[in-house]
This record gives structure tokens, C-alpha cells and sequence, in this order.
């Protein structure tokens, strides 16, 4: 995994208080000043701690052109998610936080450079570490949801799946067995599990090389248990649902991705696909998901006896 720590021995521009984020220390956010905290979605100096030696290096850092950036990087994040857990505009932005096209501009560059999944990737890797599992997961598993979609989505990427009855987009996700994300994908809602799975499986095989084993329901029954095998060496098990079962019943490893459908539709923004690009309607997922793994690496750990 590529470093994402920058050494702070060189010269620096004035200092902050309070603040000791790259674009204080060595960029232009000097001549602003450092914003209250003040939201339920706003970083503890706990969560910041965690987040800070992993957040990707700027470009203008690297010798890579742009110019050093002028607003905090710790208030962007924080607005970004505010947004994402309470579902607002990007025009509806809090005046305390930096001008609203400043974190969409923020927003767009991570996710067009990837950013935003390096960043979570990493975070992942720690959530992994500090409950004792390698960083690199050996089991998964794969399954899809339908969310309708705003009116702002265009008739190129959304579509009726005719089994949910749900006219809007699909996404398919893989997950490690704590439920943290692997690979995510967006489509129109009436692309098929398995031919979506085929391409998000291949994506998630590359990274992690290590894995062997992915579960999924009866919907992805068929040629794709072979495909998965020759291609990629995973073994696809199907969870199937007994023909005798009534009502209710909580399936062996598929509950696990169904937790993290809940905690994204807990988050407003993803309660409705309300993005243009299905990459924008991705990477909300992944700051979701940022979150969720910040809160649980930030989290007071009981003392072992």
C-alpha cells in the first residue's frame, strides 16, 4: 500500500491553530480561519487523529501542478460528510463551512482521481488490522439493491427492475465478512445481477489477490459459478433459501451484506439516487462508508484484562 504520510521536517507557511491539516501547514489555508465544530457529522479530534496520516497527498504536493489549496482540508471533509448523512444540496452548503463549489470541486477531483477509494481502502485496512484480520480479506460476499432515482437521473443510466418494481438504478456491492465494502458498482436498475457481477467481480479480483471465496444468493445461479472459477479463481457458494422456509428467516453469511444496505439507506443522501454520474452516485457510497469506519477506529476500546 502506497504511503500517504508526508514528512514535515521542510519549511512550512504560517501555522493555524488548532488545525495541522496539509493545506494549513503547507498550502493557502492560513488566511482563513479555522471553523467551529459544531454538527454530529463533524470529526472528534479522535476521528481527525485516525484520518489525517491517511488522507491521500495533493497533487501540488508531488510536483504535479495546481496550486497549494486555500480552504481546510479537515472543514471539507467535514462538509462533505454533512451532506452525505443528511441528504442536502450541494447549493444548500452551511455558510460556516468553505464555499459550497470549492468542496464540490474537492469532491470531484477525488472522485474522478480515485481518491476517495484509496482513502477508504485504507481505512478499511485499519478497521481489518485493529480486530486482528489481515488487511486482505479471503472471503466476501456480492449481492445487489435497487433505489429509485431522482428526477435529475437520465434515461442513460437508470431503468425498471421488473422484480422490485423500482424504476431508478442498482447497486451491486462486495463485502468482506465484517461487512466493509470491497468493490461497488452503479448501474440502471434493469442491468442483471449476474452480468453486472462479472465486471464488478473482475474489478475486485485485481485489488485483492488473496481472495478465494464469495458467497451470493440464487440470482447469480448459473454460468457465472463457472465463469468466476476459470476466470478469476473464486469459488462463487450459493446461499439458496429453503423452498420450506415461512416468513422471516436470516440466511447463513448473506445477512452481512444486507447490514450494509441498512447503514447506507440510514444515510439520507443514499436513501434515493439523486446523482447525475453513476461514478458521483459511487463515490457517496464510499464517503458513507468513510463514516462508518472513522466512528469505529475512533471508538474508546474496553481495557483487556
Amino acid at each position: 500500500m502506497p504511503q500517504s504520510s508526508v514528512s514535515m521536517s521542510g519549511q512550512s507557511s504560517s501555522v493555524t491553530p488548532g488545525c495541522d491539516c496539509l493545506a494549513h501547514r503547507f498550502g493557502n489555508a492560513a488566511d482563513n480561519p479555522v471553523r467551529e465544530r459544531r454538527y454530529p457529522t463533524d470529526m472528534t479530534d479522535g476521528e481527525w487523529a485516525v484520518v489525517r496520516p491517511l488522507l491521500p497527498v495533493p497533487g501540488w504536493m508531488r510536483g504535479r501542478g495546481g496550486q497549494p489549496e486555500a480552504y481546510c482540508h479537515r472543514s471539507i471533509l467535514d462538509a462533505i460528510r454533512y451532506l452525505v448523512d443528511n441528504g442536502i444540496k450541494w447549493r444548500a452548503m452551511p455558510a460556516d463551512f468553505p464555499p459550497w463549489d470549492r468542496i464540490y470541486a474537492f469532491f470531484r477531483r477525488w472522485r474522478d482521481h480515485s481518491l476517495v477509494k484509496e482513502f477508504h481502502d485504507r481505512l478499511r485496512a485499519r478497521v481489518r488490522e485493529e480486530l486482528g484480520r489481515d488487511a486482505e480479506p479471503t472471503a466476501a460476499v456480492i449481492d445487489s439493491q435497487s433505489v429509485k432515482a431522482d428526477a435529475v437521473v437520465g434515461a442513460d443510466s437508470r431503468g425498471f427492475d421488473g422484480g422490485k418494481l423500482v424504476n431508478g438504478r442498482k447497486r451491486h456491492v462486495v463485502v468482506d465478512t465484517l461487512g466493509l465494502l470491497l468493490g461497488v458498482m452503479v448501474t440502471a436498475a434493469d442491468i442483471g445481477d449476474r452480468a453486472a457481477a462479472r465486471v464488478l467481480l473482475e474489478q475486485v479480483a485485481d485489488v485483492h489477490h488473496r481472495l478465494a471465496l464469495v458467497w451470493a444468493d440464487g440470482g447469480y445461479t448459473g454460468s457465472l459459478v463457472e465463469y468466476c472459477l476459470t476466470a478469476f479463481s473464486l469459488v462463487l457458494a450459493i446461499v439458496k433459501r429453503s423452498d420450506d422456509m415461512r416468513g422471516f428467516v436470516v440466511l447463513p453469511k448473506r445477512w452481512i451484506v444486507e447490514r450494509l444496505f441498512a447503514h447506507l439507506m440510514r444515510t439520507r443522501r443514499l436513501a434515493r439516487d439523486y446523482e447525475r454520474r453513476t461514478t458521483s452516485a459511487e463515490a457517496m457510497i464510499y464517503w458513507s462508508m468513510t463514516l462508518l469506519m472513522t466512528r469505529r477506529l475512533a471508538r474508546p476500546r474496553p481495557a483487556r484484562g
